[in-house]
């Protein structure tokens, strides 16, 4: 019980481990007090938070210090960021429900060790303004999505540039359209 309780104190004594504990107690309370309360608490923890900012039931952030948010950015329900290497998310996003952004992810160079040893490699991942980031779409680490692009539902979006106006599909994501200037 002793051990509990230096955790929980560590947990606390961290910026980052309280945020994870609002999180916690917030991120499932329903409705327009719901959005309201995780508007008022949650981006305190960001990096930087614009105006209008919404974020839907059940969404997931960790490492919130290297999140950057504009204005009018809509997190999806159930949404997990996972921001270890730095996301930013210009104004006017959307980001659908269970949509996923990582910017870190194991390294697995050495053979002779296993994955679980070998640490983690960060790449910014950077979603332009006015983008729609469809339910269940997977963005990977590095990815520069340029803007006014349309990531389509359950596609896997890999670490490279996308250049603005794309719509994009499937898995891997390719492009399928040019959305109108």
């Amino acid at each position: 019980m002793v051990k509990l309780l230096k955790l929980f104190r560590q947990d606390i004594g961290s910026r980052s481990g309280r945020f994870q504990i609002i999180a916690f107690f917030t991120r499932s309370i329903p409705g327009r007090f719901g959005f309201e309360i995780r508007r008022i608490l949650w981006p305190r923890y960001f990096a930087k938070c614009g105006v209008g900012t919404i974020i839907h039931v059940g969404a997931h952030i960790l490492n919130p210090e290297k999140l950057t948010v504009g204005n009018n950015v809509h997190i999806g329900a159930f949404t997990y960021l996972q921001a270890g290497g730095g996301i930013s998310l210009e104004g006017n996003c959307l980001l659908g429900p269970y949509a996923k952004i990582w910017s870190q992810n194991h390294q697995f160079r050495d053979p002779n060790l296993f994955i679980s040893e070998q640490g983690y490699e960060y790449k910014a991942v950077y979603i332009g303004a006015d983008v729609w980031i469809g339910a269940n779409a997977f963005v990977m680490p590095g990815a520069n999505i340029g803007d006014r692009c349309i990531i389509s539902a359950c596609s896997v979006v890999g670490g490279k540039n996308i250049l603005p106006n794309t719509i994009l599909a499937g898995n891997p994501a390719r492009k399928i359209g040019t959305r109108p200037t």
